[in-house]
Order: structure tokens, then C-alpha cells, then sequence
């Protein structure tokens, strides 16, 4: 599938007709959670009801990531600020490369070095997994505004 890697958007977000092709299993959220487009329009699908929880996985990097479900268009996937600032990815413009070489410690890619560790480090790298559980199992409504913008 092909994601768009967007600063400006404020959330993961996937779209409802890929959702529903690939079957993927969709929770019905809380309350609703207003969308507005990059243009300050409302989203034509209105707002965001449904949220999807699943792996990401990409050149050895695993991981467990839920995402709102909306109306994005021609994009399937959006990874968004939370994503981004999570693993700080670097990204060869040039040659139109993502290298997710600074993932967070609960990340796949991570496992190997969480063998290798020390006492003290694998105490610290718990407490960092604490901080940011946010992407990987809590339902809090990380991430999510009274509105949310996306790049459509």
C-alpha cells in the first residue's frame, strides 16, 4: 500500500473504502471527532466515528498503530505528527528513502537491542515505554482534538 508521510496532519488516519475493502475491523469510538480538510473545509465523510487498530510493518520495522477512519480521497494511509515525532525518520529526498533507524523502544525493530541490555537500561527504556503506550495500546484519544486536520 502506499502512506503519505504528512507534518501537517494531526493524526494516523486511514481511508474508509480501503478499510472496508480489505476487511479490516473497525471500533466505533466514544463520540464522534469533527474533521476539517488542510483548506478549512469540513470533510466531505464527515466526521470520524470508527477507528482501526493494526500492524504497520516496513523493512524489518513492526509495530502496532491505531488509526481514525475517514474519507482521505486517493490515500490510503496517513501517518501524521504523532507518528513522525515518535520515530523521527530519515528521509533521503534524493533518492525517495525512509530509513527508520531511531525507533522508540516499543517498537519491533527495537527487540534485538532490549535482549542485549543492561538492568538499569531495560528499567529506563520501561519507563519510556510507559510515556509513549499511547500508540501502541491505550484508548485515550491521543492525538485527537475537538477538530482534526488532514492533508486531502
Amino acid at each position: 500500500m502506499n502512506v503519505l508521510l504528512d507534518s501537517r496532519a494531526t493524526g494516523l488516519f486511514m481511508n474508509r473504502e480501503f478499510v472496508e475493502k480489505n476487511g479490516f475491523r473497525m471500533e466505533r469510538l466514544e463520540r464522534p471527532v469533527k474533521i476539517v480538510n488542510v483548506d478549512s473545509t469540513h470533510n466531505k465523510g464527515g466526521d470520524i466515528i470508527h477507528e482501526v487498530t493494526c500492524n504497520i510493518d516496513y523493512k524489518g520495522h513492526r509495530e502496532r498503530a491505531r488509526f481514525d477512519v475517514c474519507n482521505l480521497g486517493r490515500t490510503e494511509v496517513i501517518l501524521g505528527m504523532p507518528w513522525l515525532v515518535a520515530h523521527n525518520p530519515e528521509i533521503d529526498w534524493e533518492k525517495r528513502e525512509v530509513e527508520l533507524t531511531r525507533c522508540p523502544p516499543w517498537c519491533g525493530k527495537s527487540k534485538e537491542g532490549r535482549k542485549q541490555t543492561k538492568p538499569k537500561e531495560r528499567v529506563r527504556r520501561a519507563e519510556e515505554e510507559k510515556e509513549i503506550s499511547w500508540a501502541v495500546d491505550e484508548k485515550e484519544d491521543w492525538g485527537r482534538e475537538e477538530k482534526m486536520e488532514i492533508d486531502h
